[in-house]
């Protein structure tokens, strides 16, 4: 990413961070309304789960520039979705649900810059969640194997 885009992504984070709980609540209505399926992945009461994601989004927008120290986090993010049975196409759901909200949170503010800014910083957070999320599920699939053997 490039110091604009990270500059784009954190000035205007900043502004979802006031209505952090309202932003979670329609990334969560606008996730399940694009894939009713995923909401089976998630507990009944959102509350926690609103407030774990707004967490996580804090600490990587901060560490955009710092991808080698937020790095291992993001990978065992991934290892731990891959075990909820999180699958491929649902980042691509996620991703759609995460503009959307930025879109409505953000109103004119969310320019095609600012779009285009976030799209580069999910792109390389789910990459890297993706990636650690299949060597996790290679590796449990190997030790099954050698354990059946």
């Amino acid at each position: 990413m490039t110091p604009r885009q990270i500059e784009l992504v954190r000035s205007s984070f900043a502004q979802v961070e006031p209505i952090a709980d309202v932003a979670a609540t329609i990334f969560y209505g606008r996730l399940f309304t694009l894939d009713p399926a995923l909401r089976a992945l998630f507990p009944a009461d959102l509350t926690a789960q609103r407030k774990n994601l707004m967490q996580t989004l804090t600490v990587v927008v901060r560490g955009l520039d710092r991808l080698d120290v937020i790095g291992p986090a993001v990978e065992a993010l991934g290892e731990r979705h891959g075990g909820y049975g999180v699958k491929t196409e649902d980042f691509e759901t996620v991703g759609c649900a995460l503009l959307d909200t930025l879109a409505e949170a953000l109103g004119d503010v969310f320019t095609p810059e600012t779009r285009a800014a976030w799209t580069a910083a999910y792109g390389l957070l789910a990459g890297v969640m993706q990636s650690a999320a299949a060597q996790a599920a290679g590796s449990a699939a190997a030790r099954t194997a050698i354990a059946a053997a």
